[in-house]
């Protein structure tokens, strides 16, 4: 009702309208948690006597008071950090706690990449001197018969029970280090496009010819085995891979995979190139033709990268950029701008005569201006010309701007089935060092433009420049079907393979091009987790400025129960990350390959962007040699600037590093395992085991890291027998009030106790590898270890959550506590662990409506509590989330989406602050429109109710100027707010 008075409570603000009131001991930080809110419900029925009911501030804090110590008795008890605490400081005379130098860490972290990353050149170098030797001693054979591993038709059987032809039996087993996929280490298999006729005279040839791979793609595994793929991809068609694999056609029983399209053998196969495209628009190239043009540019942009550079120019009687706002320069041509382009070549119209004097002039303008300028690729240039041959007034132009010289090559593809002026365009190609070819179908487009990469390359293949190609991040999704591969990052290192005969030296042939993937994971395992703190991170990035591995980089989206990668996952540049980075000096730095440090203030999104931490983070960056790669690493103020180091004896350590509650984290490296086949089966615990027992000597392992986990299992051993205590004295089925006990310490190790049975644990994912947010993962710690550590030691940090997936509504609701444990050496203070519970949000509620009878001393007459009256009271966390309320319904959910106006008042009384935050990444939903544009008049009541969901919606962004993080639009880069804590 109007005027009903509103009382609230936060014990945290220092800008709080009633002075804080301090409480004895620790409790006090635990006030910080937690706000309690008391409303009266606007309601007609209410009596004129509860119309004027009031609570006095006096009333609601005294609820604060027992409810608060209430919880924080239970959490302290259950979770046994007094004990934890204690244990750390017996042990505070023997540790040590070590300033961490940043710049000596990226460093090292960088050498340690390049050491990783050379190793894979060198296989790969392998490869190409193996190829071009084969083939140097290959004698072409046009009726050569050899049957070879068809990936596709391997193990593949006909009606009678018998082999199909090239589809011999090829043994597969499922390996570890190819993510369990099913594979023959022993060979290779060869894959071809269904395009491609595998027994085609060429194809017999190469696959017969590097066969002589086989060898070597053993050798470069038994001699780096941390090697994934190997492959030969032909300029032919035909792709070699190793290990061997079976391939699966699509639902369509089509093979469209082509190595030939892959950004790994076009970046090898040619240097990076400025290309101009024109084309033809006039009356003559309407119907058919026009459909082959836009075609053709689209695969001509496919060929394209970022290291490239383009633009496309239209013209008939007059020209026109088909981008007015790329005027007069080049593009890069990365994802984004390649399918900006490919939409507006799609609404390309054809009218008037061609006129293609002033296109070519446009091209050959820009182009010059960017060699002059030391713009673009600073590499090869070239013009498509692509047009039906009507074409007249163009040699003065080629008089002008190209010869003598001939810097800029010029290729011509003749649109149609007409002949007419075929020889004009093998003209201007051949007198401008281009390619001519004619396209009559849509299926002609991708082999004949391939043809121009060809002749780009021939000067690499004359010089004999085996430059190493390095490519973006990438999933190799694309490349397998398996559901194992579909999260996996990787870039490939990627060499020519040129003919050597020298009756081919002056032609300049290209034999193919030779890869093998690094997976990203793998390469970002060689910045230890431990090294970096409890916020801190490693990334990498390229001179593009790309992003190669980041924490944050969140490559897929969801589609249904399906995650699929977003259409730019690969191109997330730098300052989409970091986007605090306002000025771009850490992207420009790290781009120019630098080596230095910075610091900046950031805001940190924590569970899916409903909590922010406010961190003053230290950057530091160097290059990582011979590669376009930059590594950057981050380090917190306060916890990433020390390192806790202790020693213990192996005896005690390894004792009770065997207690079966204990887990180390599985993503970090404690020892080697996967070198050597008989490690891989080894988990992390056991390899430190058999490490510590001398068992197994060959074993690798990081003795700093082995020596902090002996450390903390020493210390926190205890544990194991207090929470059993624990569980012996709360049989009574009443008083189990608390699932579980946790903690976890910044080696990774991980003790958890059960206090019911695991039927009955309200959220049985948490702790487990379903749930990465509660885990210690390579990017991570856990989500309340890294809330407790932003807190004083000894405050809990409460969280409310669904106990199954966020997407799934309606499932019960479960509550952590967290709180961090600190040791003290030196006048320096480190983070060493976090301990908590999951209990159980009815026990919460249980103790908070008790604590709402109580009265107190006060003068007027004692009130009801919130249960037995018209009040509606709220407890609601420091980020605006609720979390107790007489409604289940609206527990968990942010107060602003349940009362927007409260949460204004609220904000204006400096109880929260609003913060604002980005997120880049995210994708927008299509709108869904109904496919019939009548569906408003058939339906007034659907066009009144959306109406009506949009007018609430507009007014609630309006009141609030807050939006979920999951709503964020990428492409518009706007900007999305969040209402938290001050």
């Amino acid at each position: 009702m109007p005027g009903l008075p509103r009382f609230h409570l936060d014990t945290s603000a220092p800008h709080s309208r009633r002075p804080c009131h301090q409480w004895p001991g620790s409790w006090a930080s635990l006030q910080k948690t937690v706000v309690i809110l008391c409303l009266l419900l606007s309601s007609t029925s209410l009596s004129p006597t509860h119309a004027q009911t009031e609570i006095p501030p006096e009333t609601v804090k005294l609820w604060a008071d027992t409810f608060g110590r209430d919880l924080y008795d239970t959490v302290t008890k259950y979770s046994g950090s007094l004990l934890l605490q204690k244990k750390y400081k017996d042990v505070e005379s023997s540790l040590r706690i070590k300033e961490v130098d940043g710049l000596e860490l990226v460093r090292k972290f960088s050498e340690d990449m390049e050491t990783m990353l050379r190793r894979k050149v060198e296989a790969v170098k392998n490869l190409v001197e193996a190829a071009e030797e084969a083939d140097l001693n290959h004698e072409f054979n046009e009726s050569l018969v050899f049957n070879y591993y068809n990936s596709v038709l391997i193990n593949e059987r006909d009606e009678n029970g018998n082999y199909v032809e090239l589809g011999a039996e090829f043994v597969l087993e499922s390996n570890a280090h190819f993510s369990n996929l099913m594979v023959n280490t022993s060979i290779s298999s060869v894959q071809l496009p269904t395009n491609v006729y595998n027994k085609d005279p060429d194809i017999l040839n190469g696959v017969y010819m590097s066969e002589a791979l086989n060898t070597v793609f053993v050798e470069n595994f038994q001699r780096d085995p941390t090697l994934t793929w190997q492959y030969f991809g032909s300029s032919t068609g035909f792709f070699r891979i190793y290990p061997g694999i079976k391939w699966t056609p699509d639902e369509n029983g089509v093979i469209a995979f082509d190595c030939r399209n892959r950004g790994w053998y076009i970046q090898a196969a040619t240097s990076p190139k400025d290309i101009v495209i024109v084309v033809d628009t006039s009356g003559s190239m309407k119907g058919l033709r026009m459909s082959i043009a836009k075609h053709t540019i689209s695969t001509i942009l496919d060929t394209l990268g970022e290291n490239d550079f383009v633009n496309i120019i239209a013209y008939s009687d007059y020209i026109h950029y088909i981008e007015p706002c790329f005027k007069g320069i080049l593009v890069q041509a990365d994802r984004d701008n390649r399918e900006h382009f490919k939409q507006l070549v799609d609404e390309l119209m054809v009218k008037g005569v061609g006129v293609v004097n002033q296109a070519l002039t446009e091209a050959f303008q820009i182009l010059k201006q960017f060699q002059e300028a030391r713009q673009g690729s600073l590499c090869n240039q070239a013009i498509m010309l692509i047009t039906d041959g009507a074409v007249e007034d163009y040699e003065p132009v080629f008089e002008k701007y190209n010869w003598p010289d001939r810097k800029v090559r010029v290729f011509t593809y003749l649109i149609g089935r007409e002949v007419t002026f075929a020889d004009r365009m093998k003209w201007i190609a051949c007198n401008n060092k281009g390619y001519y070819t004619q396209i009559s179908t849509l299926a002609d487009a991708q082999e004949n433009v391939m043809e121009y990469l060809h002749v780009l390359s021939r000067p690499m293949v004359i010089n004999h420049d085996h430059d190493i190609t390095w490519t973006e991040a990438y999933m190799d999704s694309k490349l397998f079907t398996s559901q194992a591969q579909s999260l996996m990052l990787l870039t490939t290192v990627a060499m020519p393979v040129f003919s050597k005969k020298n009756e081919t030296r002056s032609h300049g042939i290209l034999l193919g091009v030779v890869g093998s993937d690094v997976a990203l994971r793998e390469l970002m395992k060689l910045a230890p987790r431990y090294k970096l703190g409890v916020h801190g991170y490693a990334f990498l990035n390229t001179n593009n400025g790309y992003i190669l591995s980041h924490p944050d980089l969140r490559p897929l989206y969801r589609d249904g129960k399906k995650l699929k990668p977003k259409p730019n996952y690969n191109s997330v540049d730098l300052s989409e990350v970091e986007w605090e980075d306002r000025a771009e000096t850490l992207r420009t730095a790290m781009i120019n390959g630098e080596t230095g440090s910075l610091s900046m203030d950031v805001k940190v999104p924590l569970d899916k962007g409903k909590r922010v931490l406010f961190l003053t983070n230290d950057y530091f960056f160097t290059d990582i040699s011979d590669t376009p790669f930059s590594l950057g690493v981050v380090l917190s103020r306060g916890h990433g600037e020390y390192i806790l180091l202790g020693n213990t004896t192996v005896e005690e350590g390894l004792h009770d590093l065997l207690h079966p509650d204990l887990t180390l984290a599985s993503d970090w490296i404690y020892c080697i395992t996967d070198i050597d086949p008989d490690h891989r089966k080894l988990s992390q615990l056991e390899a430190i085991v058999r490490f510590l027992t001398g068992e197994d000597p060959d074993l690798e392992c990081d003795e700093e890291l082995v020596r902090e986990v002996l450390l903390d299992a020493a210390v926190t051993a205890p544990m194991e027998a207090y929470w059993t205590a624990m569980t012996l004295n709360t049989s009574d089925e009443s008083e189990q009030v608390v699932d579980m006990a946790f903690l976890g310490t910044r080696a990774g190790l991980l003790r958890s106790s059960l206090f019911v049975g695991s039927e009955k644990v309200s959220d049985k994912k948490f702790l487990t590898p379903e749930d990465e947010a509660s885990i210690f993962t390579m990017d991570h710690f856990p989500l309340w270890y890294r809330q407790a550590a932003e807190h004083p030691a000894g405050s809990f940090v409460f969280n409310l959550q669904s106990a199954e997936a966020p997407e799934s509504p309606g499932q019960p609701m479960v509550v952590t506590a967290s709180t961090a444990v600190a040791v003290t050496v030196d006048k320096k203070t480190a983070i060493a662990a976090a301990v908590g519970v999951q209990m159980r949000l009815e026990f919460l509620q249980r103790t908070f409506w008790a604590a709402t009878r109580q009265c107190g001393t006060v003068e007027r007459p004692c009130p009801e509590s919130c249960q037995d009256s018209s009040l509606d009271c709220f407890v609601i966390d420091n980020n605006g989330f609720i979390l107790i309320s007489e409604r289940s319904q609206e527990m968990g959910r942010f107060l602003g989406e349940v009362d927007g106006a409260l949460m204004t008042q609220l904000l204006s009384m400096g109880v929260f602050s609003q913060v604002t935050m980005y997120d880049y990444q995210a994708m927008c939903k299509p709108s869904n429109h109904h496919h019939s544009a009548a569906r408003p008049l058939v339906s007034p009541i659907s066009a009144l109710l959306t109406a009506t969901r949009w007018l609430v919606n507009e007014l609630l962004l309006l009141l609030l100027e807050w939006s979920a993080w999951g709503s964020w639009r990428a492409d518009s880069k706007a900007e999305a707010k969040a209402v938290f804590h001050q």
